[in-house]
C-alpha cells in the first residue's frame, strides 16, 4: 500500500494510491498516519478495505509528510562506505545514533528553509523506515518483521551547527523543515529487499548523489536490532538509516544550499520528493 497524507498544513487527511495512481480517502476509516495509526494491526486493518469503493481525490492538492508526527526521529551517521571516506572518517564500528527533532518534520514539497546563523546548509538523500510496533532486544532475523514500511527521507543539514559549534549533531539536523519524508509511505509487505534500493538527489537539475543502499555499513535489520537494545521503539518512530557519498560537505570545492536551490531526493521505490530552499526569516 502507498499511504499519503494530502491538504493544507494542519489539516490534511489520509489517503491511499490505488493501482491506476488515483488518491482515495481514507479519512472514513483512518484518523491519521502517526503512532498506533501505522502500526502493524493498523495496516492490517486498511489492507482489509475494498480500495476501489474509497472516494475518489480528484484534486489532492498539496501532498504532506506521510506521517502527521513522528514519538522519534532516530538517524543513522557515516552508514555508508563511500560517503564516510569522503568525508575523511573511518568506518564506525558500531551505528553512529543521533536524533532530529520532531519538529523538524516536513512535506515532500514544502520549502526548506535555512535558519539564522546558517552558513553550511548541506543535503541527505536517505531511506526512511517506519517502526510499527514495539521493539526491544529484537533479533537481527527478526527485525523486519517489525517494520511498517519505508519512505524517502532527506536528512537536512546545517554542518556549521552540526561540527562547529560543540555539542552534539543534534543542533546542525533539527530546524523546522529539516525533515522533508514521502511523499508517501510503501508498507514493508512492498518492499521485499530494503538493502538493494537506488538512492539519488539532484540539486538544480544536476545529480549530486546516487548509490544504492547496499552500500550501507549497517543494513535495516541490524539497525534495528542494535537501536533495540538500548532503547524501545515504538510504532510511529522513523529511523533514517543514512546517505551516500554525493553530499555538499564531500565536495572539493565544498557547496552548500544556497537561497534558490532545488533539491530533489527519491528512493527507488518510494517517490521523489522535492524542495526549493529559502532564507532564514
Amino acid at each position: 500500500m502507498k499511504l499519503l497524507r494530502f491538504g493544507p498544513p494542519g489539516s490534511e487527511k489520509p489517503g491511499i494510491v490505488d493501482a491506476s495512481g488515483a488518491v482515495r480517502d481514507l479519512s472514513g476509516h483512518a484518523a491519521d498516519f502517526c503512532g498506533d495509526g501505522v502500526s502493524l494491526a493498523a495496516l492490517d486493518a486498511l489492507r482489509a478495505l475494498d480500495i476501489t469503493s474509497l472516494p475518489v481525490v480528484e484534486h489532492p492538492g498539496r501532498i504532506g509528510a506521510c506521517l502527521k508526527s513522528v514519538p522519534n526521529f532516530y538517524c543513522i551517521g557515516l552508514n555508508y562506505a563511500k560517503h564516510a571516506a569522503e568525508t575523511g572518517a573511518a568506518p564506525p564500528a558500531e551505528p553512529i545514533l543521533f536524533s532530529k527533532a520532531s519538529t523538524a518534520l516536513s512535506g515532500p514539497f514544502d520549502p526548506v528553509i535555512l535558519p539564522r546563523g546558517a552558513e553550511k546548509g548541506d543535503w541527505e538523500a536517505e531511506l526512511g523506515v517506519i517502526i510499527g510496533c514495539d521493539t526491544q532486544y529484537v533479533r537481527q532475523e527478526d527485525a523486519l518483521d517489525h517494520v511498517a514500511g519505508y519512505c524517502t527521507v532527506n536528512d537536512v543539514s546545517e554542518r556549521s551547527f552540526q561540527a562547529e559549534r560543540g555539542g552534539q549533531w543534534i543542533k546542525g539536523k533539527s530546524a523546522p523543515t529539516f525533515g522533508p519524508i514521502g511523499p508517501y509511505m510503501l508498507t514493508a509487505d512492498e518492499v521485499p529487499d530494503p538493502q538493494n534500493l537506488g538512492v539519488t538527489l539532484d540539486l538544480n537539475g544536476a545529480r549530486m548523489q546516487a548509490s544504492n543502499t547496499n552500500d550501507m555499513i549497517f543494513g535495516v535489520a541490524e539497525i534495528i536490532a542494535y537501536l533495540s537494545n538500548f532503547l524501545r521503539l515504538q510504532a510511529g518512530d522513523i529511523i533514517a538509516t543514512g546517505t551516500p557519498s554525493g553530499v555538499g560537505l564531500g565536495m572539493s570545492p565544498q557547496r552548500f544550499l544556497r537561497p534558490g536551490d532545488v533539491m530533489e531526493a527519491e528512493i527507488e521505490g518510494l517517490g521523489r520528493q522535492r524542495q526549493v530552499v529559502h532564507p532564514a526569516p
